[in-house]
């Protein structure tokens, strides 16, 4: 996915389970496509207009409670490379800004770790259980203003990181929508890396 930094741009979940205590993982693992990073998109990932955007208030934290995910998110930007940013830890999610905020029309990009290493040992991420999500699951974005936002998750599609469908993931919808984003598939003791990324596709409801 996108990957900087530590090697992580757009932190992809691994699917829960997946294997993650009978291999090393580097700190951070990344989300990148292939060798490299999550691509960033390209196209435009369309954002309503700003008098519009203005109204949205920025997202704070984030709650799945079918997966037990209570985070508070961090901003993500883009490194120096031109990759996505992903959290330096991975106890917590962030939003990537680049994309529309919770509840604006667009995809609005959340992503985080599905594991990592903390002082030499081996740790859950936040996003270690994404994978087992299910359409009909609710997913909701607490905004600075005290309002929240709730999404329905309507898909969810493991993607190999040599095919990462950019448009797909980061472009134009008509509606406000969201992308939860994180390593997974099988993992590639080679590299330390994760083949895949898991991609969580959710509507607003409310």
């Amino acid at each position: 996915m996108i990957a900087f930094a530590a090697g992580l741009v757009v932190v992809v979940g691994g699917t829960a389970g997946l294997l993650l205590t009978r291999h090393p993982t580097p700190a951070l693992r990344p989300v990148a496509a292939g060798a490299a990073a999550l691509p960033v998109p390209t196209a435009p990932i369309v954002a309503p207009p700003q008098s519009a955007a203005a109204k949205v208030a920025s997202p704070v934290s984030l709650t799945i409670p079918l997966i037990g995910v209570k985070t508070n998110l961090i901003t993500l930007g883009l490194a120096a490379g031109g990759a996505m940013q992903v959290p330096s830890s991975t106890t917590v999610a962030g939003w990537f800004t680049g994309s529309p905020r919770p509840g604006a029309v667009g995809s609005s990009i959340i992503v985080g770790h599905v594991d990592g290493r903390v002082d030499s040992t081996e740790a859950r991420g936040v996003f270690f259980r994404l994978n087992t999500l299910k359409a009909g699951d609710d997913v909701f974005v607490k905004r600075a203003d005290g309002t929240t936002a709730e999404f329905r998750v309507t898909e969810i599609q493991t993607y190999l990181k040599d095919h990462f469908p950019t448009q797909t993931v980061y472009g134009p919808t008509p509606d406000a929508e969201l992308r939860l984003i994180t390593c997974g598939g099988a993992f590639d003791s080679a590299t330390g890396h994760y083949l895949s990324n898991i991609v969580v596709y959710a509507t607003q409801v409310r």
